[in-house]
């Protein structure tokens, strides 16, 4: 008698995400095979072969569960996550943040992965997903060369990046409407932009600002040459003070409605859902540590109490236009037995990279056992950032943190910002405890 072998699910990248994806299927039965090319093949940004390392900072930031990304981290532990349970375990002293110790961190989930009978560990270099097996690609910001060739060849080279140019966002309802207007430049379409007008003097204290902030020091693997269309806007500054004016704060094509006049210099903020809560700042990616982008951009006109929802970066990165190529599943549209997880698929942060692991694991399982595939509800932190990577319009699509701009709003309208925040949140664990329970999660 002939015993049929398992299926296996092969994943590659040995990051959080691919740990998270690895734990979840091996505790659904199925045999994983983790494969990571460290310490074979080194990236400039790892400094050890351990899995889990984490390459930046040791903090996971809030754990707060009334601010977005301690609400993820929440939504994680009830989902059984590998990675919060290590950082639980691992927990560093850190005021309101969740911070681990880094090598404790790294080490506990190395004995958990390898320690598990359903995963085996593979050290070696992965330039192509297998054809005729089930596979999770979580290869993260610095994917190989190989690999990174392979997704550009199936995907098209000019849908994969390999920077980020992102611009803060802010909450539409800490923008002060009797300073700002709403106009498209030129009058053309309606109108969708809010603009913050600025007087030369105004426009003269923001530019000393923005000249005088500090900035993040660049690693030595992200000097990459700039490209006109993602410049920071400190490096256009530098050109000459009146070279914002001709870029992205110039007035022209703009009338105040109150004065009847083109402002000095404006600010456009472009909506980034359709409820209208969160907007972005048209062309101010930046290199400015988030403490300065906060005093820095405050000074902007309609801007002084600003909620910054996530603050601008600009990094070299690895990612897909998700929006374009995967399903709300993860999936690879076209490729059943493909799924993506990870900073690769754009979201940024530790956590949120972790929630992606966590749900391409579960339903790589699912897939292989034949069962159907889930979605978690839109209304958790989880949800919505699956909607915002595979919703979201592709010709404008940035990597994104969790944050409350994403979630759909509630049903009845709540004016105090906390108590709105705090619904948000019950009506969050309650779809999740839901969910789970339909869909056999746990």
């Amino acid at each position: 008698m002939t015993v049929m072998e398992p299926q296996v699910l092969v994943i590659i990248g040995g990051g959080l995400a691919g740990c998270e994806a690895a734990f979840q299927a091996a505790e659904r039965g199925i045999s994983v095979h983790l494969y990571e090319m460290r310490p074979v093949q080194t990236t400039p940004a790892h400094k050890t072969g351990d899995l889990a390392e984490l390459v930046c900072s040791n903090s996971f930031r809030s754990a707060d569960p009334f601010h977005a990304v301690g609400l993820l981290k929440e939504e994680l532990r009830r989902m059984g996550s590998l990675i919060m349970r290590a950082a639980d375990e691992t927990r560093i002293p850190a005021g309101s943040a969740l911070a681990v110790d880094r090598t404790a961190f790294s080490q506990w989930i190395n004995q958990k992965i390898l320690s598990h009978p359903r995963i085996k560990v593979f050290r070696e270099e992965v330039s192509t997903p297998p054809e005729d097996k089930m596979a999770v690609l979580a290869t993260g910001p610095l994917t190989g060369e190989g690999l990174a060739r392979w997704i550009q060849k199936t995907i098209g080279s000019h849908r994969l990046y390999f920077y980020d140019a992102i611009s803060p966002i802010v909450d539409g309802e800490s923008i002060d409407g009797q300073v700002t207007f709403q106009a498209s430049r030129y009058g053309k379409g309606s109108a969708d932009y809010v603009n913050c007008p600025m007087t030369q003097e105004e426009y003269d204290c923001f530019y000393k600002a923005l000249m005088e902030a500090e900035k993040v020091p660049e690693k030595e693997f992200e000097k990459i040459p700039y490209f006109e269309g993602c410049m920071p806007i400190e490096v256009l500054a530098e050109r000459g003070s009146k070279t914002l004016l001709f870029g992205p704060m110039k007035p022209v094509g703009l009338l105040d409605p109150r004065s009847g006049k083109r402002p000095f210099a404006v600010v456009q903020l472009r909506r980034e859902n359709h409820q209208g809560t969160c907007y972005n700042l048209v062309g101010f990616q930046t290199k400015l540590k988030w403490g300065e982008q906060k005093r820095v951009f405050r000074l902007i006109p309609g801007l002084e109490k600003a909620e910054f929802f996530r603050f601008g970066s600009l990094h070299r990165n690895t990612f897909l236009n998700s929006p374009l190529f995967l399903k709300e599943t993860l999936q690879l549209r076209g490729s059943e037995n493909l799924f993506f997880a990870g900073q690769i698929i754009g979201v940024e942060g530790y956590i949120e990279s972790t929630g992606m692991g966590l749900l391409a694991g579960i339903n790589a399982g699912r897939k292989i056992q034949n069962q159907g595939l889930v979605v978690p509800p839109e209304t958790t932190a989880l949800g919505s950032l699956i909607q915002y990577v595979t919703k979201s319009a592709p010709e404008t699509f940035q990597p994104a943190n969790a944050h409350f701009g994403l979630f759909p709003p509630l049903k009845k309208s709540i004016p105090n910002r906390e108590m709105r925040r705090k619904k948000m949140v019950e009506r969050s664990l309650e779809d999740l405890a839901e969910w789970t329970e339909q869909y056999k999660i746990l």
